[in-house]
């Protein structure tokens, strides 16, 4: 069989580790060379498959692509671009597979999300429908920990790890100053409908801190929250709050929410941690700090879980190793075996089970008072932000690469968004 060549693409919000997943995929795949020609990627995204803006990874020297492994965010460039239905806009997908034809394309990696996997699945479907396989494999990615089936996502143990140090880290700043000055501090981390990150950050009551964690998964109360808020104070001191982004009010309104939309129709969200704290001032008076963790907590390779790199790594070799097997419409998953010890495996599920499904945190994770988590919970976190994994340094930095990102030869008409 004449070897075909291979496409990917990151898509979504990048994270510290999804570039190890990338290298996954490319390192893997260079070793087979009788199956796989060349490896292209979407600059930006599946915007680059759609605009026929291919990058030729092929360019890329083998420590380059190594370096992968360590660099955060994501090398290729990746974009927010959803794709519609495949009634609403076909022409998209005809699209992608007459750009795979021109390219002789026959697998396609797709490193995403909830959305991405949809993509995924969509694009496997019309392949065969349009007479030109094409292996579809969905590479997981989300910091948001919300794919089904899979433990974990790549992206999240790192996250977590960041938040939990960083809460703790300014919890105890707080602390040392809450007897002449400020005595609350919030924190605002991602989590639009799960509540995964800011349970990471309610591991520093393990450390003694006063924490209570404001979950998407529990309606807001603000009264209760108030009344929390004063017993935390009245009994430490001061007081550390982790608020979700997608933390909401019994309507369903975001705390956090702008009015806006994003390019994938979701609510434009941003400010619950000042919303929380002024609420707090107004009713208390208490002196308060806030911060918003945003690209920090997704950006910080320095800080990134070792387990999470390896599983990053690991998925994306295997998304490659199930194509090569003759596997199709497919997600690799990271099967839980132990806890303590921690030990995980590499499995599979079917996209069909995967796109456009949410997992939110189970209830037996969340106190029955709606802020704090559970031993379960505990047991699951703890062992995903275990052990380092530092980049290399050099005068003090992270030393980081920045790929050729090489052009391919286009061979077809321009096409537009």
């Amino acid at each position: 069989m004449t070897a075909k060549n291979a496409f990917y693409a990151q898509s979504g919000g990048v994270t510290a580790v999804i570039n190890a997943s990338a290298c996954g995929v490319i390192e893997t795949a260079r070793k087979h060379p009788d199956k796989i020609a060349n490896v292209y990627a979407g600059r930006n995204g599946i915007i680059g498959a759609l605009t026929e803006d291919l990058i030729d990874t092929g360019k890329e020297s083998a420590e380059n692509i190594a370096a992968l492994r360590h660099t955060p965010s994501g090398g290729l460039g990746s974009c927010r671009y959803k794709l519609k239905s495949l009634e609403a806009n076909k022409r998209e997908y005809e699209r992608l597979i007459e750009v795979f034809k021109a390219h002789d394309i026959g697998y396609f990696f797709y490193n995403g999300g909830g959305d991405s996997a949809d993509t995924c699945y969509k694009v496997s479907q019309l392949s065969d429908a349009m007479g030109y396989p094409v292996q579809a494999i969905h590479v997981p990615k989300t910091v948001d920990n919300d794919l089904p089936i899979t433990d974990n996502c790549p992206g999240f143990g790192s996250v977590a790890k960041y938040i939990a140090t960083s809460t703790l880290e300014a919890s105890f700043d707080v602390r040392s100053m809450c007897a002449t000055s400020t005595k609350i501090f919030v924190i605002e981390v991602m989590g639009r409908h799960a509540g995964w990150i800011a349970a990471a950050g309610a591991l520093v009551a393990d450390q003694g801190i006063p924490v209570l964690t404001l979950f998407p998964e529990v309606e807001f109360e603000q009264e209760k929250f108030l009344t929390a808020v004063k017993a935390k104070v009245e009994k430490f001191g001061y007081c550390t709050v982790c608020v979700s982004e997608g933390c909401h009010w019994p309507d369903g309104r975001f705390l956090a929410e702008q009015g806006t939309r994003d390019a994938f129709g979701h609510a434009q969200l941003g400010g619950a941690a000042p919303v929380v704290a002024n609420m707090i001032k107004d009713a208390t008076g208490y002196k308060f700090h806030w911060a918003v963790a945003d690209y920090l907590q997704r950006a910080a390779r320095h800080l990134a879980a070792k387990s999470d790199v390896e599983q990053a790594y690991a998925l994306g070799k295997a998304g490659v190793e199930f194509a090569l097997e003759g596997h199709n419409s497919i997600m690799p998953t990271v099967v839980r075996k132990s806890s303590d010890p921690y030990v995980w495996e590499i499995g599979k599920a079917p996209l069909s089970e995967v796109a456009n499904v949410e997992k939110f945190m189970p209830k037996d994770f969340i106190t029955e008072d709606g802020y704090g988590i559970t031993d379960k919970c505990r047991e699951y976190l703890y062992p995903m932000i275990r052990g380092e994994d530092y980049p290399p340094y050099e005068k003090g930095m992270p030393k980081y690469v920045t790929l050729k990102n090489a052009p391919v030869a286009k061979k077809l008409a321009a096409f537009e968004l």
